[in-house]
């Protein structure tokens, strides 16, 4: 079969590899699209010891199964790869399995024609639902598992709510446009390449900036921060743009470690929220919400052939598109 291989920092190689073979307890599916995520572009810098080159990227995908139960049913699936037994599976709450796996990372992922994984990661599609749609179906839970965090923390109703979003890739555009389905009105998304922070205002509604050029929240003012992009720049922005008693949920994860002001978190009683991925119920509902259009219509998202597969991580990597997601086609 044809792959995108990961070979080593800033090289990505199309070519052949073997097919998957059949195990016990797994499906082989064949992939209709795959997304290009930003923990792909952090493997590609070379920025992810758990990521070992030579390795097939990518774990947000839509496909059809082609060997093992339930032949020709199209799928799409939960990338983590977990127990079922640890406290955390039994409790639903299986993104934080103490000893999970993940598709593209500790096993070949889905840039290419197929892929294999356990039939317990399946998550089944309506049957009228496009591979567009099915293929965002990753990013966009783990933008709705935030946000539910989130709405458990909020003082007040989302619709009442100031938000920034800082970063408009496709998490944080997603997340503003599930915000927008849930009837937020007062929204800002702060995001340094022009042609993203463009792409963002027109789909979403919000207007947008750019951070190094003003805070664009004034000190103090917002009631909720969604750091998508997860550097030090951006977390000492999320603080200093919160209110007292509001809420900053910190999802990206850019840079590993920096300083926070923990004196104003205490002294204005911040709730300062992680979040990792999602559960399988995230990402069940994730799939109706994007078959019922609650995150629009996805007309932002750019596809491209998996043999251009070099090309468009080339073009992320120098901020040449607009697009928030790229999904390859093999």
């Amino acid at each position: 079969m044809k792959a995108l291989v990961y070979t080593g920092p800033r090289e990505v190689v199309y070519r052949d590899e073997a097919e998957p073979a059949l195990s016990a307890g797994e499906v082989v599916i064949r992939i209709d699209a795959a997304g290009i995520c930003g923990s792909d572009m952090h493997a590609y810098h070379g920025h992810d010891p758990r990521r070992v080159p030579p390795l097939i990227l990518g774990h947000e995908l839509a496909g059809e199964i082609v060997a093992g139960p339930d032949t020709g049913k199209r799928v799409t699936v939960n990338p983590l790869i977990t127990c079922g037994r640890c406290e955390y599976c039994v409790q639903g709450r299986n993104n934080l399995c103490a000893n999970r796996g993940m598709v593209g990372m500790s096993r070949p992922g889905a840039f290419a024609q197929y892929m294999s994984i356990p039939t317990a990661s399946l998550i089944d599609l309506p049957e009228d639902m496009s591979a567009r749609q099915a293929a965002l179906t990753e990013p966009a839970a783990t933008a709705l598992h935030a946000l539910n965090l989130c709405m458990r923390s909020l003082a007040r109703p989302l619709p009442e709510a100031t938000v920034l979003v800082i970063g408009g890739g496709a998490v944080g555009l997603l997340a503003a446009l599930l915000m927008r389905s849930y009837g937020c009105r007062r929204l800002l998304i702060a995001e340094v390449n022009p042609l993203r922070r463009a792409a963002a205002e027109r789909h979403t509604g919000y207007p947008g900036f750019d951070p190094r050029e003003h805070s664009g929240a004034a000190e103090g003012s917002v009631d909720l921060v969604l750091d998508a992009v997860g550097s030090k720049d951006t977390r000492r922005a999320a603080l200093a743009a919160v209110k007292p008693g509001g809420v900053v949920m910190h999802v990206g994860l850019q840079d590993w470690a920096s300083e926070i002001d923990m004196r104003k978190l205490t002294l204005a009683e911040i709730t300062l929220l992680g979040t990792y991925t999602y559960t399988t119920a995230d990402l069940r509902a994730t799939v109706q919400a994007l078959h019922q259009g609650a995150f629009g219509d996805l007309s932002w998202v750019e596809e491209r052939s998996l043999a251009d597969g070099a090309r468009a991580f080339e073009d992320l990597d120098r901020g040449r598109l607009a697009a928030a997601k790229v999904l390859l086609r093999p």
